[in-house]
Formats: C-alpha cells, sequence, structure tokens
C-alpha cells in the first residue's frame, strides 16, 4: 500500500526521459564525502576522497547551465548526515502529474526522503508515500506509457509489482541487472523515442536482447561506463548534458543529432553518479 497526498500545486508532470526539463531538484554537495563504499567508481576514489570545494564549483556549473536552457532549479536543504544527498534522483520519481517518494535501500541514506517528502508538501505538490521494500529513483525510467524498473541491490521485486498496482495504466516492466552497478541509469538511460545508451556487459544476454528490440541502442564501453558514460541527463531537444572525459559517448550522441553540453562534474562523479542521478525533474513537457 502507498500513502497518496493530494496537493493544490499542479505543475509536476513526467512522462518521459527527454521530453524540454522545466522543473528540476537538485542539492548541493556540501557535506558530500565517500563514507561507505557503494560501488567501483567509489572505490576507485576512496582514499582521494571528495574535494569538496571543486564539487560545490561543478554543482554551480551544472546548475547554472540547466539555468540558461530554461529550467527552474529548486534546491533541498543539504544536510551533514546525508554524504550523498547530491544524487536527489534516488530520494524520488515522478510519473505523470504525482511524485513518489522512494524507499531507500541503504542506511547511509535512510531519512533523506524525509526531507523530500516535506519539501512537496510545503510545496502542495501531489505525492505518493511507496511503504514496500525499497525501491530507488536511479531505478525508475519512465516512457511513455511504460516504466522500466531495475530489479536491484536498491529496488525489490516486491515494490516494483506494488508500484505497479498503483498504476494500472501503465505497463511496469522489471528488468535485471548485475547489481554491482548499482542503479539501473548507471547502465541504461533513454534518450528519445526511440534512442537509448546501455552498458551490455551489465544485463543478461535475454535481457540486453529485450532492450535491443525496443530501442536503437548505443553501446558504452567499459571504460565509459566507468566515468558514469549512460548517466546523461536529456534536458529536451536533443540536447544532452553529458562529461567532457566521455568522448566516444559524446561522439556516438552527436553522430545521431543531439546536441552535447559538457559540463564537467568529475568530482562528484568519484562518488558513483553523474547527471541523471543529480537531478529529480518534476517537470518535463509532454511528449506526443
Amino acid at each position: 500500500m502507498a500513502t497518496v497526498i493530494k496537493g493544490e500545486y499542479k505543475h509536476v508532470n513526467c512522462d518521459s526521459e527527454y521530453g524540454t526539463l522545466k522543473k528540476v531538484i537538485v542539492c548541493e554537495p556540501r557535506y558530500m564525502k565517500i563514507d561507505e563504499i557503494i560501488n567501483e567508481t567509489q572505490r576507485h576514489f576512496a582514499k582521494d576522497n571528495i574535494n569538496m570545494k571543486r564539487a560545490m564549483k561543478q554543482h554551480q556549473h551544472f546548475v547554472d547551465t540547466m539555468k540558461a536552457h530554461g529550467v527552474d532549479v529548486y534546491k533541498l536543504p543539504a544536510m551533514e548526515k546525508f554524504p550523498e544527498q547530491v544524487f536527489t534522483r534516488d530520494i524520488g520519481f515522478t510519473i505523470g502529474e504525482t511524485v513518489f517518494v522512494s524507499r531507500m535501500g541503504s542506511n547511509i541514506r535512510d531519512g533523506e526522503e524525509k526531507v523530500l517528502r516535506n519539501w512537496l508538501l510545503e510545496h502542495q505538490i501531489n505525492l505518493s508515500l511507496i511503504e514496500g521494500d525499497r525501491i530507488e529513483g536511479g531505478d525508475v525510467i519512465v516512457h511513455g506509457d511504460t516504466v522500466y524498473i531495475g530489479v536491484s541491490g536498491r529496488t525489490s521485486e516486491e515494490t516494483i509489482q506494488e508500484l505497479q498496482s498503483q498504476l494500472p495504466h501503465m505497463n511496469v516492466v522489471a528488468v535485471p541487472f548485475d547489481p554491482i552497478y548499482l542503479h539501473l541509469d548507471c547502465v541504461f538511460n533513454i534518450l528519445s523515442e526511440k534512442d537509448a545508451l546501455i552498458y551490455k556487459h551489465a544485463f543478461e544476454e535475454k535481457d540486453y536482447q529485450f532492450l535491443a528490440s525496443k530501442f536503437n541502442v548505443i553501446e558504452v564501453e567499459k571504460e565509459e561506463q566507468f566515468t558514469m558514460g549512460t548517466n546523461v541527463l536529456s534536458i529536451g531537444n536533443k540536447k544532452v548534458l553529458s562529461l567532457p572525459v566521455n568522448k566516444n559517448v559524446n561522439a556516438a550522441l552527436r553522430e545521431r543529432g543531439y546536441e552535447v553540453l559538457e559540463v564537467d562534474i568529475s568530482e562528484i562523479i568519484k562518488s558513483g553518479g553523474s547527471f541523471r542521478c543529480c537531478s529529480m525533474p518534476l517537470y518535463r513537457e509532454e511528449m506526443h
């Protein structure tokens, strides 16, 4: 079951990952640090940890880039007890006109969802509090009347079934992948009605073939998966935010007619997430 709270504020809508982004929630990496190793990227950078000043500066550049393209950016209050709060995508996800507040699958992030819930209540936004086992927004990818949800260490099949019962008009598709990669959006990301980025080796062959039958897939190599090559952020009109270091991904996107906005958030990706992870869309223009 879930608790649904109806708000007065109507300007919430997401039916894709690539409609023109109008409203998004972020959180500054003010207290960001690698505290509990969650993936190979964090393991690699754990000794160096995070240069806070650089991370803050890069995050501001990310925010300024979105604002320059017409996005309203809302900031959650950063709290010292939440070292991974910068990854706002995981604490909630918008489907249609409702924001679903996640059930965090990691102790280190437990409590972040309360900050989001309070913000949504304050702004009178429709929200649904999921009361299943666990689900995080990095595993949730919306595509019209289909929602792809990764079966991972952070999202359980039981909660995916619960979400399906809340979305009877939608096709909820569970997508298993190797949980070493943490969230589905670290290995798969939809760019348009037909294009998707994918890291093939995270999937069993049948699951890869299923996704490849639905999209023109752009395969990401191992080196660029490590630097979060799949975790770009589409902001609409075939504009995509991507890391300068992921040269092959960027070249492949440009070949297919995308405008690649290169922004360096290399300090933030040391903690295992990139542009998509750092943004929780509230409103995208509807795709027809």
